[in-house]
This record gives structure tokens, sequence and C-alpha cells, in this order.
């Protein structure tokens, strides 16, 4: 059975020493670039290998791309072989960010055509709430063969963007919190604000107060009030840079929505073409 979207801490528990097995430390902080490999090296989940979303997870940026470009498929299906990832393994992300950074790593093996991976859900808080099992020992890899087959329709443009924020057939949600989606707080963009015409859904509002995914059914009934008459495969969803994005991806997916794509980019790739318009105020708020 491939798991695609939530594995429990129970599951991964059971499968620690499953072969067909690979799981990956994504904690990174966007303030501290290096405090993820520090959390890392101090304690980890047996066998895991750290993937680093600038270095490993992202291409270099430029004066025309967002802060985390998607990475070249090429590079990072040699960096998955060299972490032993094959055509039938099982792969786990985690993070200490109720999987806003995970995520990206979940998306990406999605879109180099790897279906099976899945987030590990509430994370290491929740794995070393239970007392479950932590290591700084490196794990023993054994490599493998990847072979990355990208799927270009899972990620939209700027041009894709710009087209459906126009179209009442369209629905293009912004995944951050509202202060940043309003303009009244950006800590790490040089314009706030966000594009006009989307509309608000913050990544917590996946999430139960303990930090795990709520049930599939309420965030089916969540994601359906929201689209209304639009079908899933007409929703685009952005963020700050493409990361926690991938969270309402997940959501979706989990709900059984089908078919969203991710706006590669997002806000910090829109604001580099001084063209592009750009909002602020409540206009698109959904949350109360």
């Amino acid at each position: 059975m491939k798991h695609t979207t939530l594995v429990s801490t129970e599951q991964l528990a059971e499968h620690l020493t499953d072969p067909d097995w690979v799981v990956f430390d994504c904690r990174f902080t966007l303030t501290d670039p290096e405090a993820g490999r520090r959390a890392y090296a101090h304690g980890h989940i047996p066998g895991a290998r750290y993937a680093h979303l600038d270095e490993d997870l992202s291409s270099p940026v430029t004066e025309k791309t967002g802060r985390h470009p998607l990475p070249d498929p090429d590079a990072l299906a040699e960096k998955l072989s060299a972490w032993g990832v094959g055509p039938g393994t099982q792969v786990v992300v985690y993070d200490d960010s109720f999987g806003a950074m995970a995520v990206r790593l979940w998306w990406l093996l999605r879109w180099l055509g790897h279906e099976a991976v899945a987030l590990l859900d509430g994370g290491h808080p929740k794995w070393n709430k239970e007392k479950r099992p932590l290591t700084d020992a490196l794990p023993d890899i054994r490599p493998a063969a990847f072979h990355a087959a990208p799927h270009r329709a899972l990620w939209a443009d700027a041009a894709q963007v710009d087209a459906a924020r126009q179209d009442a057939h369209w629905k293009v949600l912004d995944a951050r919190p509202e202060m940043r989606f309003t303009g009244d707080v950006e800590p790490l963009d040089p314009v706030a604000g966000h594009i006009p015409g989307t509309f608000n859904w913050p990544f917590e509002e996946n999430l139960d107060l303990g930090g795990t995914y709520l049930p599939a059914e309420e965030l089916r009934e969540a994601y359906l009030r929201i689209l209304g008459d639009t079908p899933p495969n007409r929703v685009i969803h952005s963020c700050g840079s493409g990361v926690t994005a991938c969270h309402n991806v997940l959501a979706m997916e989990h709900a059984g929505l089908a078919g969203s794509v991710l706006y590669a980019g997002s806000w910090s790739e829109w604001i580099t073409d001084p063209s592009r318009p750009v909002e602020t105020g409540e206009q698109g708020l959904l949350c109360e």
C-alpha cells in the first residue's frame, strides 16, 4: 500500500527498519537557514536524511525568480538516488513546523513522478512528545536509481496566475498568514500585499489544535465551501515562495479534491516584475 498524503507516527514507528522506507528531515527556519541542520545534528528520527530547503530543494535565486525556485530535476534526481530513493521506495518527510517546510519535498517528489511520498502527521514535535526514538547518528544509506519524470502540469507560472486571477472559473489561494496577505506585516519580501483577485487561506487552517491535519472529511467540507462551483483542477496555490502553499495542495489531495496546482514562484516571484499589480487590504480574506 502506497502512502501518498499522510502517515501517522505509529505507522512510521512500525517501519523504521524497513529498507523500502526512506525518511527525510526537512526542518528549516527562513530567518536562520542553518537552524534545521543544527537541529538534525542534535537529534533526528533514526535513518532520516537531512534535506536543506535552500541547498537541496531549490535552485539558485536570480533577479527574475522567487526566493525558492524549483530545483533542476536532474540534479534533484541525482541527490535522491544518493539518498537511496528508488522506484519502490516509500518516502516519509517531516519537520518541526506543522509540515510547512517538509511539504516542499512531498510536492517535489510528486512533481518528479514519485507518488509514494507522505508527510509525517504532527512531525518531529509529535514524535518527540510520544518519546519515540531519536539519534544523532548519520544514516547508513544504500544508493538507488531515481529517474525523474517531471509533470509540468503540476505547477503554474506567473502568466497562468495572472490569467486565473481574472477568471471567475478559477481560484487562486494564498497560504500566507492574514497579516502578510493584507500587507500589514511583511518580514521576508521587499513588497507587501497580495496578488489582486486571490483569496487568503492560511495553511494553519488545515490543522487541529495539536498540529496534525484535520480529518479528511472536515478538510473536504472546508475547501468545498471555499471553492463553490470551482473544480479542484482550476485551483492554484500560492504563498511567499512556493513552499507553504504545498500544505494546501496536500490538504486538498487528502480531502479527495485532487488536481490543484502550485504557483511555484509565488509572491516573491510575482513582485520581481513591477508591471504586475499588487493589492493590500482585506479583500480576499476567507477566515472570519
